[in-house]
């Protein structure tokens, strides 16, 4: 199963919810579905951009864990 620590790396940067999906360009319900674990998928052009945003790698926010 793959975890998203968005939380974890927002917090460390500071920003909002809110300012973070206007950044990357997805809405904020979008994000909230990606934060909550509920996504089934993300592009790879929003993790681009969500890591440029956070000043991140993707290994940062994301993580793999066996079920």
């Amino acid at each position: 199963m793959i975890i998203v620590n968005l939380d974890v790396m927002m917090a460390k940067r500071k920003i909002s919810s809110g300012d973070l999906a206007e950044k990357v360009g997805i809405t904020p319900a979008n994000l909230s579905i990606l934060k909550n674990q509920k996504a089934k998928a993300v592009r790879f052009s929003t993790l681009n951009d969500i890591c440029k945003a956070l000043e991140c790698q993707p290994g940062d926010i994301l993580e793999y864990k066996e079920d």
